[in-house]
């Protein structure tokens, strides 16, 4: 965590198949609330569609990486809902706990959000698996950036992506080609609001 920096220069050294795996891997692996699981992964290898890309974010070492990761997340994954939540109870993760007496029917029928609430949530949860792939990118010596600055209508249409899909970021991947100093951090005393 200490030595993970925005990387936005890379070398031109393609990434082997096998780390690429691992950082998706690593997405994959992320909690997410109720177990939903709603992040989706696009792997940009290609060239032409790297150029593309150029066309939907003002960002230049967007496409100039030698991987994108669009991190999409899938508005209909809260239909598997139920399904998730069995496969929790199923797994023993409410044991001793008061949801373990939860039916996972009465749970999806109260959890239900007005689009804006969804939207976050859906948003949050693949927060998370973007943080385990920049974090994990970090341990195989590739270098990140984490970016919101792109048109999400012609990402999806450069991507072919269905209406139930969302770019929440684009992330791309490479061997850095710079060595950035740590960003300045406030400090901790600035961060706590009280302690209770």
């Amino acid at each position: 965590m200490k030595t993970r920096r925005s990387i936005r220069k890379f070398k031109t050294k393609p990434i082997d198949e096998s780390l690429v795996r691992q950082l998706i891997e690593a997405g994959r692996l992320a909690p997410s609330g109720s177990n939903l699981q709603p992040t989706r992964f696009v792997i940009i290898k290609s060239d032409s569609v790297r150029a593309k890309l150029s066309q939907a974010t003002p960002l230049p070492f967007v496409s100039q990486a030698p991987v994108v990761i669009a991190c999409c997340v899938d508005s209909e994954s809260f239909e598997s809902l139920g399904t998730r939540m069995h496969e929790l109870k199923n797994a023993g993760a409410f044991t001793d706990t008061p949801l373990d007496k939860i039916d996972s029917e009465s749970y999806t029928k109260r959890r239900t959000m007005d689009q804006s609430a969804a939207d976050a949530y859906l948003r949050l949860n693949a927060a998370i698996a973007i943080d385990h792939i920049t974090l994990r990118a970090v341990d195989l010596g590739l270098g990140t950036c984490w970016v919101m600055m792109f048109d999400q209508k012609k990402v999806k249409e450069i991507l072919g992506l269905g209406e139930n899909y969302n770019v929440v970021a684009l992330i791309p991947v490479g061997y850095p080609d710079q060595n950035p100093s740590a960003r300045p951090r406030i400090e901790m005393n600035e961060i706590v609001l009280k302690e209770i």
